[in-house]
């Protein structure tokens, strides 16, 4: 006799499955989320008739598949150089964080080259339009639909025969033929395949609004994150104007590339030079303070690291960070401690960027180690400085990528000397390259009384 099909077991948060029940997810780690599934049903699979025939590579026209630019050049600069016809992205971000807002204004802009359909499922035709008469958004070839299924979105497709399709957001629709609730593993994995479909297809270009769980990942099965071309992650304080735009995956360009934005009252702005945001502006140097350039992507910026470092009487002295990791930051302070001779074990240690950016980059360690110093010993850094570098456990300071590039960027905002690693001295034009081995040799180079007493 033939075995009798098994039941398999299913995680409700990513759709995971297995064959047997375990109380925690083997994919999404989440505790007490998997549930029976039933037992999968035999399929075989005949031959049907083929949509088209396959034909050689080389007779295939590639002129429908080039990117079309959406008149965003920030994002443009993200995806490779604009919409291709028929790809498909998802866009995720924090809630307010201005995803709605950055792709009314898109849809304004790229209708002035064809229909335009935004379908919107969280809110009515007539909050949209208020929101695009305050950003002047206005086109009369931009389509506006409030639809939560994926059948009537199908139908303004048809209807409307839109160049690009915008869906706000993909876990508000619904397959009312599949059972589950809007935003559920099944209901997200058929909705997206439908308009994965509607997009392949009519070759429509389109763009899905996800969103993200309390961790900052995208919410709904991995499954989603595979069927789309495009990831993209809209990052941003909610304190602070910036946002910034990431490829996480991009099936037609790069994914070392961001774009920078500045979300304001009258909308969203690209901002192709935002690295004086990130910096102080003041008439003498301050203890504490050491500018850095990070590489985000393909994209120097530069940042400026303060530190401030006061006695205190507590047991344990604090160690606080604002857009710093803080685990980068204790090691640094360990190795300043234990390796440069800078006594912070009786102090409270306070450190932060400007601008509310956030420096995760190992680079950044020689300008926190310098800022904290600094503050340390109450003397400020020359003016046009500038420090980039990883520090090591040993007190070594090791080489990073992209030096030149760095340089470059750090000379054309005015800055005339930078302390990099060893071996890592590019010769730039009007910028002075100083290469040193270690953290002590960086503090000699860059403190102007510590070179004195030395001497």
């Amino acid at each position: 006799m033939a075995k009798s099909a098994k039941s398999s077991f299913q995680c409700t948060e990513c759709g995971w499955t297995t064959l047997k029940w375990v109380g925690r997810c083997g994919e999404c780690q989440a505790w007490g989320t998997v549930e029976e599934a039933g037992a999968p049903a035999p399929t075989a699979v005949a031959p049907t008739r083929v949509a088209t025939a396959a034909r050689p590579i080389t007779e295939i026209d590639v002129e429908t598949a080039h990117a079309s630019p959406t008149g965003l050049d920030e994002l443009d600069r993200v995806l490779g150089g604009g919409v291709v016809p028929g790809g498909v992205m998802l866009l995720a971000g924090e809630p307010g964080v201005g995803k709605s807002t950055l792709l009314l204004e898109v849809a304004a802009l790229s209708a002035d080259a064809g229909p335009v359909l935004y379908v919107t499922g969280e809110e009515s035709t007539g909050q949209v339009r208020l929101r695009a008469e305050r950003l002047g958004a206005l086109s009369p070839k931009l389509y506006l639909a409030a639809e939560t299924t994926v059948g009537a979105v199908a139908s303004h497709v048809d209807a409307v025969a839109p160049g690009l399709l915008i869906v706000d957001s993909v876990q508000t629709m619904s397959a009312p033929e599949v059972s589950g609730v809007p935003g559920g593993v099944t209901q997200v994995r058929e909705v997206a395949g439908a308009l994965i479909r509607i997009a392949k297809e009519r070759g429509i270009a389109t763009v899905l609004v996800g969103h993200v769980t309390k961790d900052g990942s995208i919410a709904g099965p991995r499954l989603l994150e595979h069927l789309v071309d495009v990831v993209l992650q809209f990052e941003g304080d909610r304190h602070s104007r910036l946002r910034m735009l990431r490829a996480v995956k991009n099936r037609y360009g790069p994914t070392d590339e961001i774009g920078c934005f500045d979300l304001g009252e009258a909308g969203i702005i690209g901002l192709p030079d935002p690295s004086g945001l990130f910096l102080t502006r003041r008439n003498e140097p301050v203890p504490g303070t050491c500018v850095t350039v990070t590489l985000e992507g393909r994209r120097p910026l530069i940042a400026e690291v303060q530190a401030l470092v006061a006695p205190t009487n507590l047991p344990q002295p604090r160690r606080a960070t604002s857009g710093l990791d803080q685990a980068r930051v204790n090691m640094v302070l360990a190795v300043l401690e234990r390796r440069a001779g800078v006594r912070l074990a009786n102090a409270d240690v306070y450190l932060s960027t400007v601008g509310g950016v956030r420096l995760g980059e190992p680079s950044v360690d020689l300008a926190l180690a310098l800022a904290v110093a600094g503050s340390a010993r109450d003397e400020a850094l020359p003016r046009g400085l500038t420090a980039l570098g990883e520090v090591g456990l040993a007190g070594e300071v090791r080489a990073v990528d992209g030096v030149e590039r760095r340089l470059i960027e750090a000379q054309r905002l005015g800055f005339t000397r930078a302390i990099v690693p060893r071996h890592s001295e590019v010769p730039v034009e009007g910028i002075e390259v100083v290469g040193v081995d270690d953290v002590s040799e960086a503090l000699g180079a860059a403190l102007p009384a510590r070179r004195r007493r030395s001497g």
